[in-house]
């Protein structure tokens, strides 16, 4: 029954991650840490690493502390919240990174149309190059209207 618990509270968190990412993204990397981000809405990069990478790194630094605080016995959920921040991760790597941005040439032929809607999505979010003007924060949820412009 225990064991129900905590991968519920996993689900639970890797859901609420989404909510997370949407609002960091809307109001912290197109906010206060724009210099951070910017580079990611760039056609042309520097380097193969993004300044914008940092969040991931912070995400990752999150989750960590959270499976440290649980084997230290300080919070007895810290593993099954850190395993669902780190799976929204694993998530955000795979969708946003390698699907979507082709940094890594894998899922190139992934083409359901859920598929095609994110990538949708994260192209109407790119359109805008700037830091005011942006939409589609989110990452794995998104409006309808782009799941119904896929055939």
């Amino acid at each position: 029954m225990e064991y129900i618990v905590h991968i519920s509270i996993c689900i639970i968190t890797f859901t609420i991650m989404e909510f997370m990412a949407w609002f960091t993204h809307k109001y912290v990397m197109h906010g206060f840490l724009w210099n951070l981000h910017s580079d990611h809405h760039k056609k042309d990069h520097d380097s193969w690493f993004e300044r914008n990478d940092f969040f991931f790194i912070f995400y990752a630094v999150i989750s960590i502390v959270l499976f440290l605080v649980w084997r230290y016995d300080i919070f007895i959920y810290g593993l099954s919240i850190g395993i669902g921040v780190f799976l929204y991760g694993l998530a955000y790597f795979l969708v946003h990174d390698i699907f979507i941005h082709q940094r890594f040439k894998w899922f190139k032929r992934v083409n359901s149309r859920y598929a095609k809607a994110v990538r949708r999505a994260h192209k109407m979010h790119h359109k805008h190059l700037g830091k005011k003007d942006g939409e589609c924060f989110g990452m794995l949820v998104f409006p309808y209207k782009y799941y119904k412009q896929t055939k």
